[in-house]
């Protein structure tokens, strides 16, 4: 590929291995922990629904890779903005690729051939790529068979959803490091009343700590009534 410098991108500082709830997914988490350290797996393929952290886990393995002096990259792909297939190009010198969501570039002739030679050259490299997206890989709809194989190579690991209470814990712990306090009552309520998914969740809270801060009273379930009776669609 010709060298080109990848674009930069930037680290989400609240998406950590520390700031992950793991709950049912511990094994996952080593896993990704030992592939950020260069220890691990050459590829791993994480998939699962809609709001179960996959980014967060992604983002979190390019943080400990940097720390720990490895040269690291994410990119997050979003259908209505692709980049050019060229993105992937001097990216086969880094030690850790993460590529976030990948469905859209499936399908596409011209990324499925990019992704393909990328593969091939990081991996001679002996460099390590994480990918995620919502279907284990057996499932996309690839046009290139020998892509589809190159994904099925590494080691596919499931996302788990946490139960409920885990979910509770989650939410007092990012509160917590929001610099705010819930009680599990008021995360028990948000549970019935609000979207459960985690990306969902943590919006919310944002919007929770402004709000409270904002009328200087503590997120009661009487106040987060009032909230949420003046934002229905949250």
């Amino acid at each position: 590929m010709a060298e080109q410098l990848p674009l930069a991108f930037e680290f989400r500082t609240s998406q950590t291995f520390n700031d992950f709830l793991p709950g049912g997914n511990a094994e996952t988490v080593r896993h990704l922990q030992n592939c950020a350290e260069g220890d691990g797996e050459s590829l791993i393929f994480l998939w699962g629904a809609h709001g179960l952290g996959k980014s967060h886990l992604l983002q979190a393995c390019c943080q400990q890779a940097h720390q720990l002096g490895r040269t690291a990259f994410y990119f997050d792909f979003i259908p209505a903005d692709l980049p050019s297939p060229s993105l992937l190009s001097g990216l086969d010198q880094f030690d850790l690729v993460c590529l976030d969501g990948i469905r859209p570039i499936i399908g596409n002739p011209d990324w499925e051939l990019a992704l393909f030679n990328f593969f091939n050259q990081h991996r001679a490299n002996d460099r390590q790529m994480v990918l995620s997206a919502e279907c284990p890989p057996e499932q996309l709809p690839t046009l290139l068979p020998d892509l589809k194989t190159r994904l099925n190579w590494g080691l596919t690991l499931k996302l788990k959803a946490l139960p409920d209470d885990d979910k509770i814990n989650a939410l007092v712990l990012k509160a917590k490091q929001l610099g705010f306090q819930l009680s599990p009552q008021v995360s028990r309520f948000l549970l019935t009343r609000c979207n459960r998914d985690l990306a969902s969740l943590w919006h919310i809270l944002a919007q929770l700590d402004q709000a409270s801060l904002a009328a200087r009273r503590k997120l009661t379930v009487p106040f987060l009534k009032q909230i949420l009776s003046q934002h229905p669609e949250e």
